[in-house]
């Protein structure tokens, strides 16, 4: 069965007690004013705005090193997660609503729910 998938965010990962601060370095140095700011039980999350393409970039606080990864966004998570893995991926592990993914390169990446697919650039339809 067909499901559908695009890039749909670019995270910053900030080890850091003070998520504001670094919203606001990375507002400054991206031109992007600080958007929305989110703060759960365990987690905490700076949006900016004002980018291009609908693409979501977002601060949120972590506990390992600093690092950027990229929000890949599937109607079908499951069917995109086991996609990428036939390429080389694989399955770190499922982590509150999304799955945690390695490439082959290493580079960690998340496949989160497609939230609006009619808006935005046109999913990209895998069989």
């Amino acid at each position: 069965m067909a499901h559908r998938s695009r890039l749909s965010g670019l995270i910053i990962d900030c080890e850091t007690g003070e998520l504001l601060s670094a919203a606001t370095f990375w507002s400054q140095a991206l031109g992007l004013p600080v958007g929305g700011h989110e703060v759960g039980e365990t987690s905490e999350y700076v949006g900016l705005e004002g980018t291009a393409a609908g693409l979501s970039v977002g601060l949120q606080r972590v506990t390992h090193p600093s690092r950027v990864h990229l929000d890949i966004e599937a109607d079908d998570q499951d069917a995109e997660a086991a996609r990428l893995e036939a390429l080389g991926a694989k399955r770190i592990g499922w982590v509150k609503r999304w799955w945690v993914m390695e490439a082959p390169t290493g580079h960690r990446f998340c496949i989160v729910k497609m939230d609006k697919p009619d808006e935005g650039p046109p999913p990209t339809v895998w069989k």
